[in-house]
């Protein structure tokens, strides 16, 4: 059975130095420069941006709320619906999902 050095250190291929000369790193640097120019997407802009204590009086939320199934439950400390198979503990009709009780 082969023996591994776990202490050693690891290295890689792309991390050992390579024999290159000074002026064919220089060249290579120079070709794959980073552009200073910072490419956006269109979620980047100000527009997709929420700021905190934003205004958003005028937008209008749309939600389809779906009522509570027979085999679900509210969790009575962190109001989460979950399935009866995530209850842990009910008094009356508290109940108490397997997250809040652990």
């Amino acid at each position: 059975m082969a023996t591994t050095d776990y202490d050693a250190p690891r290295t890689r291929v792309e991390d050992e130095p390579a024999n290159e000369s000074l002026e064919a790193l220089r060249t290579r640097a120079s070709t794959t420069s980073q552009d200073p120019v910072a490419h956006l997407e269109a979620a980047d802009t100000a527009e997709g941006i929420d700021l905190p204590g934003a205004d958003l009086s005028h937008e209008e939320l749309i939600v389809a709320v779906i009522p509570e199934r027979v085999d679900e439950f509210t969790c009575a400390s962190c109001f989460l619906v979950g399935d009866r198979s995530q209850l842990a503990r009910q008094k009356g009709e508290v109940k108490y999902c397997t997250d809040c009780e652990s």
